[in-house]
């Protein structure tokens, strides 16, 4: 989930006008874009909001790092995803973070804005790249495990890539899922073969919930669809992994063929963040290929009761501190059941937002006060986290890597730690079970 607060984007471009004036009420975006006055200012602006902002990090691994975004069957049925894996290193350029202006304008609308926020947002981050080479050819003559990732709420596939980089320079694959389902912020497809051919995208923008409309019923019926989501990315890679002739409809430099016989099939794991944690759970509980999930601050409510008990795999939930609260970390424990491998830990001073890239794109100041930054540093939280899940892969993967070496991460064995949760759900569980109301978190 991104925090409704990422409006203070708004609030920011307001303040500083006041700095830096000009008539918000008399804008007309197309003709002031073209004026090389309204751009300056909007450099100055930026560069003001840019103090104490840092990069989004280089994996800590051993591989380099390639990129490259796959879509497979041109219509809204079709997987999406970009991918991240061990690349030959061969000089290509840095990916761009966000591709494409209508994911800003998707965030404006999930947060509620104008749409001018969106076009604020671009200007701001649209140039930004991440640390890995776009369409590199991929590192061949290895058998790699596979991680399938589930984004969060108004989110999209491509900002979570200072996870997908790290878990890549430590020797995965990792596919992250652009869903489907009406919860991405935005996302496109094809109308057919010739709109596919020329690039005439059509775009998908958030499902909300209407006035009236309950939501558990449609936050169900969506990750149940992300989890068939999930399941079919990973057909689709296996596919490919055999030999199965494949087309990237996005028709990029990236040759496909070079996934034939890289993946190593005993070793695949599902990752998600917040609705991508629960759909980690929805995935679990229907597709035994996936030998272990890990949920980063999962967002229980979208899960139906009788999944809990279907999900033999190891699970293991890494939460924020300041995201928790009791009747989610209630349902998180309904998942500990006697002989089935259970871990949960908490990152202590960390908000919800720390498992997301705009903790390192947006400036201190900014970030603190809008909550997309903890006080725990954001490249201590994140590493902690990457750590923790290498460790919990080693063991249930059954790789010969050296992430054993964090082993007491996964115990909560550390200052930055701790074990368990900081939620008491003591008093709170004899009062969810006398009530019908859904609580709903305080979101960072």
């Amino acid at each position: 989930m991104l925090p409704s607060k990422l409006h203070a984007l708004f609030c920011l471009c307001t303040c500083l006008a006041l700095v830096y004036p000009f008539d918000w009420q008399d804008l007309n975006p197309v003709a002031h874009i073209k004026s090389e006055a309204w751009v300056s200012k909007m450099q100055a602006l930026m560069a003001a909001a840019s103090i104490g902002q840092t990069k989004i990090p280089r994996g800590n691994g051993s591989y380099s790092v390639g990129c490259t975004d796959l879509m497979f069957n041109y219509t809204n049925k079709g997987t999406f995803l970009r991918l991240y894996y061990p690349s030959q290193d061969d000089g290509h350029s840095d990916t761009v973070w966000i591709p494409n202006k209508e994911y800003f304008l998707g965030l404006s609308k999930f947060l509620g804005t104008h749409w001018l926020v969106g076009k604020i947002m671009n200007l701001f981050f649209g140039s930004i790249t991440i640390p890995a080479a776009w369409n590199a050819p991929l590192r061949t003559g290895e058998k790699y495990p596979l991680i399938i990732f589930s984004h969060g709420l108004g989110a999209f596939r491509t900002i979570y890539s200072a996870i997908g980089i790290d878990l890549a320079s430590h020797g995965f694959i990792v596919a992250a899922v652009e869903h489907r389902d009406g919860s991405a912020c935005s996302t496109y497809y094809f109308k057919d073969q010739p709109a596919a051919e020329i690039g005439s995208k059509s775009w998908l923008y958030l499902r909300t919930v209407k006035r009236g409309e309950e939501e558990f019923p449609l936050r169900n019926e969506q990750v149940q669809q992300r989890a068939k989501e999930c399941s079919q990315a990973l057909s689709l890679i296996l596919d490919i992994d055999h030999g199965r002739p494949v087309t990237n409809v996005l028709d990029l430099e990236f040759d496909v063929e070079q996934l034939k016989d890289s993946i190593d099939r005993d070793k695949i794991a599902v990752i998600g963040h917040s609705f991508g944690g629960a759909t980690v759970i929805q995935t679990l509980s229907e597709d035994q290929r996936f030998r272990c999930g890990i949920a980063l601050d999962a967002w229980m409510l979208p899960i139906g009761d009788e999944v809990f008990s279907r999900i033999p795999q190891p699970l293991f939930f890494i939460n924020s501190e300041r995201f928790q609260y009791p009747s989610n970390i209630i349902r998180m424990k309904k998942c500990f059941l006697p002989d089935r491998e259970r871990k949960m830990i908490t990152v202590k001073g960390a908000v919800h937002q720390n498992f997301v890239d705009f903790t390192f794109v947006t400036s201190k100041i900014i970030g603190y006060l809008f909550t997309l930054k903890g006080h725990i540093d954001s490249n201590v939280a994140i590493s902690l986290s990457n750590k923790a899940s290498l460790a919990f892969l080693q063991k249930h993967l059954g790789l010969q890597k050296d992430f054993d070496q964090w082993d007491s991460l996964v115990e909560g064995e550390d200052d930055n730690l701790i074990p368990g949760t900081n939620i008491d759900t003591t008093n709170h569980e004899a009062t969810l079970q006398n009530s019908t109301e859904i609580e709903r978190p305080n979101l960072d």
